[in-house]
């Protein structure tokens, strides 16, 4: 593949991805992004620009995405609106971006018979119980809880539904929790590290019993390249790292890092319809594409984080006071509903 489209790339994830096909491939990248608040231009700066072109626009305006997409090899499907609050608070963006947008990219494809692979999210399976040892697979029921995932489940049936009415040349991954660089501070482990690197208590939901199936960016990058090379046309990949930790857990490991007390902490109520628990079953994955994760040790994954924040300041300090003053009028409406 010469010539590969991110839809996405400017955000967290689809960054990631840029950056690592540019060090493991020869091809051009073009990036599509409508650049939102969570998409960011300094997260692809410092690439070569005779390697990466990046497109500002929406991918649910039709000439733009047939005007991108016409000469590619691949398109690789990042772009969606994907944080969990925001879609409590107005669900609209999501049905617009995440289904809207995923069927015109598959429009676009369809036509012009270029290879697509669609990102995706555990959290369209729903959740687990604390208890069990049972994780998501392929076959496992969908049952979303929130506009978010639920959107996110439409957009993939959308995806098999041209594989199988269309024949186009398609595959999906559903991926566990990323963590790493490039990552906004709307979410949990960004926003814990500033926060502490500010000084200020980070906040947990609840008791912070959730659990999350935590891999690094860079393994979901080497994942879905692998997937794009070798992925069989039509199945479903589930993306994880056996990363399952809960909140308070990572809690208490970032605030060790930072040499803090483990109770060094405020809560505060619980989002609607938290999810207990997320596990992966990445066993196709690894089986049929040899795909293993790089970054095992999770403490010292969220250590290179860290370091990361700290080191890259300048990158996420223009972001911080909207999305804390945001968090704030959340918190209290979440108050109000409680009394």
């Amino acid at each position: 593949m010469s010539r590969i489209v991110v839809t996405g790339g400017a955000g967290f994830i689809g960054s990631n991805f840029v950056h690592h096909l540019v060090s493991q491939t020869d091809c051009h990248v073009v990036v599509l992004d409508k650049f939102t608040y969570a998409a960011n231009a300094a997260s692809l700066e410092g690439l070569p620009g005779a390697r990466v072109t990046v497109v500002r626009g929406d991918i649910c305006d039709f000439d733009t995405v047939e005007e991108v997409v016409a000469g590619a090899d691949a398109v690789v499907h990042f772009a969606a609106e994907s944080h969990n609050d925001n879609s409590l608070d107005d669900p609209s963006p999501f049905l617009q971006t995440n289904l809207v947008g995923t069927y015109i990219l598959l429009e676009a494809v369809r036509r012009l018979r270029v290879r697509f692979h669609h990102v995706s999210t555990d959290e369209v399976y729903g959740d687990l119980p604390l208890d069990t040892l049972e994780k998501f697979t392929d076959s496992t029921p969908y049952n979303p809880s929130s506009p978010y995932s639920s959107t996110k489940a439409g957009s993939d049936m959308l995806v098999r539904a041209w594989v199988r009415s269309f024949g186009i040349e398609a595959t999906l991954s559903n991926c566990s929790n990323n963590y790493g660089p490039f990552q906004h501070v709307e979410k949990f482990i960004p926003r814990q590290i500033t926060n502490l690197i500010d000084g200020v208590k980070p906040k947990l939901y609840g008791a912070g019993h959730n659990v999350r199936d935590w891999i690094h960016a860079e393994d979901h990058s080497r994942a879905v390249l692998a997937i794009l090379k070798r992925g069989i046309i039509g199945q479903t990949y589930l993306i994880g790292a056996d990363g399952e930790r809960d909140n308070l857990h990572v809690l208490t490991t970032l605030l060790e890092i930072f040499g803090r007390p483990a109770d060094w902490f405020d809560h505060v109520s619980d989002r609607p319809g938290h999810d207990l628990r997320y596990a992966i079953d990445s066993t196709r994955l690894q089986q049929e594409l040899g795909w293993k994760p790089i970054h095992g040790e999770f403490s010292e994954g969220l250590a290179a984080t860290v370091s990361w924040y700290r080191e890259n300041e300048d990158w996420w300090r223009p972001q911080k006071e909207a999305t804390e003053a945001r968090y704030r009028a959340q918190e209290l409406n979440l108050g109000k509903v409680g009394r």
